[in-house]
Parts: C-alpha cells; structure tokens; sequence
C-alpha cells in the first residue's frame, strides 16, 4: 500500500492551492477560520464561484459536466479548500442527491436537475428524519399517494438543515405499507415552492437558526419527480448514506481546526501546559490516523482494489474528532467561553465583548456539534453496521 502522493498529484495540488488562493474571497475565509457566522450569500457566492470553474461537481464524472478527477484527486481539493478556509460545499445538491439522480435518475431527470446543482443556481435540502424516526429511518411514515400523473404528500419532516434557504428537496416518503418497512419507500424530489409545503424554524441553544420543520400538507408532486422504480427508495437512500457518512468525517476541517486549536490556547496561555498539551497531542494522533484512513481507502480505490467498507468507521472517527476539538477550544479559553447571550449583547448589557473576538463563537460551536454523532446515523447503530460488514 503506498500512501504517497505522485509528482503528478503534487502538482495538481498546487495548482488547486493557486486557483483557491486567487478565487476564494478574503472576507468569506476570515469567518470559516475563525468560526463566525456564514450567510446564505456567503455560501452562495462560494457555490458559484465553484460553479463556473465546474468545480462545485468535483466529484462528478466527466459524461455529467464534472472534472472527471480520481480519488485521489478529489481528496487533495477538499484538503486545499479546507486549509485556505473555504466554506464547507453544502452537500445536499451536489454531494448528496446529484450521485442519485446520476445513478438511478433516467436522462430527462439529468438534464432536468444536474445543471442547476452543478451551477450552485439551486439550493437543496435533505427530508429524511421525522419525529420518531431518525435513525431507524425505515419507520418514517411521511406518505405519497399515487393519484394518477401525481403523488399526494403529507407528512412531516424534522431536523431539515438549512430548508429556510431550500428551492428543492429529496424526501424518502411511504409509498407502500406491505411487506418489511424498508421496502414501502420512495425517493421523492418536491418543488418547496409547491401549495402546502410549510417550513418552520427550530431554533438552538444560542439563538441560530440552522435546523428546521417541513410541513406537507396534500403537495401535489409530478410522478415524473420519483427517482428510480416505486418502493426502491431505501436502496437509492443507502447509496447516498454512503456520500453522507464519508463527507461527515471531513478529516481536512480536522485538520484545519486542529491548527485554531492550537492558535486558541497559546493565545490564552494554556499551551503551555503538559496535561492541556498532551490532550492535543493525542487529538492530532487520531486526526493522522483518520487521514490514514482515507487514504487507505484511496489507494485500493488507485490500485484498482475494492475499497475497504469503512464509511461507517470514517464517520465514528470523524464525528468524536469534530466534538473533541471543540470541547478542548472551550477548555482553552476557560470562563470566557461562556455562551453569549445574543438578545443581551445587541442590547448592551455585556458590552462589547469578554474575552478575545475568536471566543464567542466557541460555546454555540460546541453545544452545535454534540449532533454529529448523532445525525447521518447514530454512532450506536453505525458501531452495529461495522460490526455486521466489516468484521463479519
């Protein structure tokens, strides 16, 4: 197994560095680098920018518009993107749905949807969980009822990230209560601009509106909006989780955040001392052999191997990892990392600010990234479905 990088992946990662470097707005970086809050403006800007170099399909293969680039090549350009402080591509278009409707969508589904993904025209979001079915997903009860050229939805979905922004989105719905649950399930795109599609905030602990509720109250869907056959939904959702639980890993955010760890404790003087340090130490460990991980999945992928079946592995490592450096940035900036009360700050009654600019966001980021663990699949039943593919 070799885990180097060619003269030839050298230089296409510097040209990635270059093209970033010269592309990516200073004021959109300033905010990833230092965890302040990304506008819809800021990650649309982003977006289209990608866009029009064609990149923001980085994964996609050439016959749909996209660079056509190998493993290894897509993993360098997430890596440049991350460390110059790119914001993280909204997957739900072109991560996530894009590889399902290129996989099981017929050729006017493609023309249709593919173009405005790639673009970074259109913004997607994702209407998988509902109350009381989150990880065991197959017992979502969100309905669609075939009536003749159209199916009639009604149900709800929770969790929705990001729907306040959504011009579409994919929903897994019930189309058939025979047999075992996963085999009654549908893959459903609906206009949010359709009679009858109600989205409501949730809003979080330190007052950001990310997490949503959609609402379907009888939306008439196209039929020719199902992708794939009627009832082969799980299949189709299977096939995304695995985009899903790789992107959650993102081990190049790890590693740019490892870097604001750092920069977080000598500037509070803590660094200096061996207990706080050897906690980053075995932090960066985990972040190496996360990396490891990848590419060890890279190189079977380059030697024409069968890739290892770790997606789940990826997204335990991945998600702890994201929930460890955030717990040692609150511990680094000590007392100071108390969230901040937006309603008192606007008002006056915190004054400018305790502490230095960069603590602020640290509490909402930490109490916010307690759900990677959970979303995409709990760790608990990820754990089970490693046991089950991988071990045997």
């Amino acid at each position: 197994m070799d885990l180097a990088f060619t003269p030839e992946e050298q230089k296409f990662r510097e040209e990635i560095r270059a093209w970033v470097r010269d592309n990516l707005p200073q004021e959109i970086s300033h905010k990833v680098h230092n965890a302040l809050h990304l506008t819809r403006d800021d990650m649309q800007r982003w977006a289209k920018i990608l866009g029009k170099k064609g990149w923001l399909g980085y994964g996609w293969p050439k016959e749909f518009g996209g660079p056509g680039w190998t493993a290894v090549q897509k993993h360098l350009f997430e890596e440049e993107c991350a460390l110059a402080g790119a914001p993280r591509i909204v997957p739900f278009g072109p991560v996530m749905v894009a590889p399902v409707i290129m996989t099981f969508g017929n050729a006017e589904q493609h023309k249709r949807f593919l173009p405005g993904i790639a673009s970074g025209e259109v913004w997607w979001s994702q209407g998988y969980s509902e109350p009381g079915s989150g990880s065991d997903l197959a017992s979502l009860k969100t309905r669609a009822e075939r009536k003749g050229d159209k199916y009639i939805v009604n149900g709800q979905k929770t969790w929705t990230t990001l729907a306040q922004y959504g011009d579409w989105i994919f929903c897994l719905v019930r189309t058939s209560t025979e047999g075992k649950p996963q085999t009654g399930i549908s893959f459903l795109l609906i206009d949010m601009k359709s009679p009858g599609v109600t989205v409501r905030p949730i809003i979080m602990l330190d007052g950001g509106h990310e997490v949503n509720e959609v609402f379907f109250d009888n939306v008439e869907v196209p039929a020719e909006n199902l992708i794939g056959e009627e009832n082969k939904g799980w299949t189709y959702a299977k096939h995304l989780l695995s985009h899903e639980r790789t992107n959650i890993a993102d081990v190049n955010r790890a590693k740019r955040e490892l870097e604001r760890l750092k920069r977080i404790a000598k500037s509070e003087g803590v660094y200096a001392d061996p207990r706080f340090r050897d906690e980053v130490a075995r932090l960066e460990v985990d972040v190496v052999a996360l990396e490891m991980m990848v590419l060890r999945v890279l190189s079977a992928e380059k030697s024409g191997k069968n890739p290892l079946d770790i997606a789940g592995l990826l997204k335990i490592k991945g998600s702890e990892i994201q929930q460890r450096y955030t717990e040692l940035m609150m511990l680094a900036a000590g007392p100071y990392a108390l969230p901040f009360i937006k309603e008192a700050m606007e008002a006056g009654w915190q004054g400018e600010h305790v502490g230095a600019a960069y603590v602020a966001p640290l509490a909402a980021t930490y109490f916010n990234y307690r759900k990677t663990t959970i979303y995409g699949g709990s760790s608990e039943v990820q754990r089970t479905i490693v046991a089950q593919t991988v071990l045997g």
